[in-house]
């Protein structure tokens, strides 16, 4: 498993959400991003290899960007959040798992297990 997973349901509609682009990027400070790895979710809302296996991220501040506006235009429904950013610091070697609740105006998230 990779050390970060994400997965993304639509609360509205009750089901995964597939189609997502997603993209995991690293903070290089002043308010700069670097691009780790990117994906697209699956027909279970998830990205089954967002990382490889071996490859383990060092602490620091990382963000998911979740590109939420080609779901909805997909779905055909206008939503008020083009795309949902979720900043987080990882802080040792463990997995994290940052899942993102979605619907076409709102939106939560949560360190899973």
């Amino acid at each position: 498993m990779s050390q970060i997973t994400t997965h993304v349901l639509d609360t509205a509609a009750g089901k995964p959400a597939e189609g997502i682009p997603i993209t995991l990027q690293r903070s290089t400070g002043n308010n700069q991003w670097e691009k780790i790895a990117a994906g697209i979710t699956n027909s279970d809302g998830r990205i089954a290899t967002l990382l490889p296996v071996t490859q383990k991220l060092n602490p620091g501040v990382y963000r998911l960007l979740f590109e939420t506006k080609i779901y909805f235009d997909g779905q055909k429904i206008r939503a008020f959040y083009p795309y949902v950013s979720v900043v987080f610091e990882i802080f040792d070697m463990e997995h994290y798992h940052v899942p993102l609740l979605l619907s076409p105006f709102g939106y939560s998230t949560y360190r899973g297990s």
